[in-house]
């Protein structure tokens, strides 16, 4: 199974909401998907929904721990310096990322070592997908 993939219909169902299109899978030790969330700020009006976040919170319910130290995240976008913050805080073990922002990697804490806790970090190969999607969305968004 492609967990991008899944991370990417989410996306896609952020996209028809008109939100910014990125999704997130969070998978258990078992490769089971136990969390899926996309972008939902336009909709809720709340600036702390983004996907990692919610699929984290969604996550943390479903484990009934704040503890997701055996699982993984797929996320379609480099995640924003808060959801990698709410990453290490849930001691996430791994992120899978789709596109890389250009603009965030000064900030990319994950390679911070005064921390006290490490995420493993991977490129997933469907990155181009992933950064088309959201060049499309704000290229798409410039014009209207």
């Amino acid at each position: 199974m492609d967990y991008m993939e899944l991370a990417l219909d989410q996306a896609r169902k952020a996209l028809k909401k008109n939100e910014v299109p990125i999704g997130a899978i969070i998978t258990n030790k078992k490769g089971r998907v136990i969390a899926r969330a996309y972008n939902m700020r336009e909709k809720s009006q709340n600036a702390l929904h983004h996907a990692e976040v919610l699929a984290i919170n969604a996550a943390c319910k479903k484990l009934k721990s704040w503890r997701l130290d055996d699982c993984t995240m797929y996320v379609t976008m480099q995640p924003c310096v808060m959801c990698a913050g709410a990453i290490l805080n849930a001691r996430i073990k791994k992120v899978v990322m789709g596109a890389v922002s250009d603009r965030t990697n000064d900030l990319n804490i994950f390679t911070e070592n005064n921390l006290n806790h490490k995420t493993e970090i991977e490129i997933s190969a469907l990155h181009p997908e992933c950064s088309t999607i959201v060049k499309e969305f704000f290229k798409h968004m410039r014009t209207v």
